[in-house]
């Protein structure tokens, strides 16, 4: 078979279904460093992270292998939206299972909001402004969305962007900032809040 790290998700996914087990390691050696860090930043624990992480790949798995995937969106977003859901849900499940009662406790002057981590309605908000933010990106013109998502979710300087798109690093930083310009004007224009 052609070289699996040269094709797009999109082709290792039905090289996948279709039998191909080198073409899912592909994608998960290509996923796996950024993804773990996505659910590690947002559940802040290792091993829940490590669980979260192959639980999000096992049901990348079952659902490619039943034939239930859809190419309509890209594989990538596809993924870290099964991640962010495992970890909601985590999140879930762990309020559930501690919800206890201070009623008849002492007032403890280490257990404030201010000197914690971050609680589940702050990790809400923040996966609410992702979603919001995510939705107006999909609205971007193609070549704005493009040097967004490079710059922003894959961390390429504008030299590699420029190289990777063939424009020049003016050219993308122009279409980054038009980018920028208009997710502006259409998160006033749909009143969607982007800040805490």
């Amino acid at each position: 078979m052609r070289n699996l790290q040269k094709l797009t998700d999109e082709q290792l996914v039905n090289a996948y279904a279709q039998g191909c087990n080198e073409a899912f390691d592909s994608l998960l050696l290509r996923y796996k460093v950024r993804l773990f860090n996505y659910i590690f930043q947002m559940v802040r624990d290792r091993d829940l992270a490590d669980d979260i992480f192959q639980e999000t790949f096992v049901k990348a798995i079952m659902t490619i292998k039943q034939g239930r995937y859809n190419d309509l969106g890209k594989f990538s977003a596809w993924l870290y939206r099964i991640a962010r859901n495992l970890a909601v849900d985590s999140f879930r499940a762990d309020r559930n299972e501690s919800s206890l009662s201070t009623d008849d406790a002492d007032y403890d002057v280490l257990n404030r909001r201010e000197l914690a981590d971050g609680t589940v309605e702050d990790l809400m908000v923040e996966l609410q402004i992702e979603e919001d933010l995510r939705r107006l990106v999909d609205q971007l013109p193609d070549v704005q969305r493009e040097v967004l998502i490079m710059r922003y979710y894959h961390d390429l300087s504008f030299k590699e962007i420029a190289e990777q798109t063939g424009v020049s690093i003016n050219t993308a930083l122009g279409r980054m900032r038009y980018a920028i310009l208009n997710l502006r004007r259409m998160a006033k224009e749909k009143e969607v809040c982007l800040t805490r």
